[in-house]
């Protein structure tokens, strides 16, 4: 009798504990994200590879899943509520959405901003000589948006450029095969262009002075990680935990520049990978700063006077536009 008492006791303490490993497994199960980004090249696209190869959604408990879309794809799908979160999120289409009515919030900056003019036109030397000219560009990108603040400051008149709209993969083919006068684009594309075209030349945009006039400051919070304001509300947790994911890949990738260059252009040449990781260690360009919004609140009020002196924006985002970082 007493054998079969302690049978059952051990039956029972096996019994519960599964139910306790179970809850345990149930407890510890990663959160699922998804998240819209443009396709590569792009900065949107050049974390979320480390992200997935190192699981560092999963060491920080999440499970992400990266969409990629094009730009006017990704603003329609994220600004309708498609996708809450977006990893493309730049400063001046998320104070846009929020001055039409779509509540969103700049979680964290991951790059500053840089772009380009490339030409392989002998006539063109300045911005104003791309006047009455094509101008191959990603139109729907606040990268292009940048770039028109920063050329209205050196005199030259945009309306006067034709612009031809592509999608941002779209720029190094006119580039390469010099179907228009000039082409603006940004890093990582820049980078793969010249190490494929090393004859291109680049039109001085003056990004350094123009901003240091109208700021006082070198840096321009650019690209991030944005959410939908009602999202972020209900998911205050989850926010510190995407954040790290993001960090800790930002600082493989400026430790460990060769092996990055292989997980952020896994299809390129050995000499575009040489280029990309070239690209890291140097920064300047790449400009990859991956800081809370609320640490550079001063900064992204100046981008958003940018984009209402340009009238891009046509009143100031509000507040809740730049997200108040846990513990601050």
């Amino acid at each position: 009798m007493g054998r079969k008492l302690a049978t059952r006791k051990l039956a029972m303490i096996a019994l519960l504990s599964g139910f306790a490993f179970a809850n345990l497994a149930v407890a510890q199960a990663p959160e699922k994200l998804s998240i819209v980004v443009f396709g590569p090249p792009s900065l949107g696209a050049f974390l979320p590879p480390v992200i997935k190869a190192f699981k560092l959604d999963e060491k920080n408990g999440l499970a992400i899943t990266f969409a990629e879309r094009t730009p006017d794809a990704y603003t329609a799908q994220f600004n309708s509520g498609e996708f809450e979160l977006g990893g493309s999120a730049s400063l001046l289409t998320v104070g846009l959405a929020d001055t039409r009515g779509v509540k969103v919030t700049y979680l964290f900056n991951l790059f500053d901003y840089w772009g380009a003019v490339v030409t392989s036109r002998p006539e063109i030397k300045t911005l104003k000589d791309i006047e009455g000219k094509d101008l191959a560009a990603a139109k729907g990108t606040t990268n292009y948006v940048m770039f028109d603040w920063f050329a209205r400051q050196l005199g030259a008149d945009t309306a006067k450029f034709s612009v031809i709209n592509t999608a941002t993969p779209g720029l190094i083919g006119y580039a390469m095969a010099d179907r228009a006068a000039a082409v603006q684009l940004w890093e990582p594309a820049y980078t793969t262009l010249l190490s494929k075209k090393s004859e291109m030349r680049t039109v001085d945009i003056g990004i350094a002075d123009s901003w240091m006039k109208f700021t006082g400051s070198h840096n321009i919070p650019y690209l991030g990680v944005a959410a939908h304001l009602d999202w972020a509300e209900k998911n205050p947790t989850l926010i510190p935990k995407l954040y790290a994911a993001y960090k800790e890949a930002a600082e493989w990738v400026t430790a460990h520049p060769d092996e990055a260059s292989k997980l952020i252009a896994p299809k390129g040449t050995p000499d575009d990978q040489k280029a990309i990781a070239d690209l890291v260690r140097a920064n300047d360009r790449l400009g990859m700063n991956v800081k809370w919004a609320s640490d550079v609140r001063k900064e992204i009020n100046s981008v958003y006077a940018a984009g209402k002196s340009i009238a891009f924006l046509p009143s100031d985002p509000a507040a809740s536009t730049i997200y108040q970082a846990p513990g601050q």
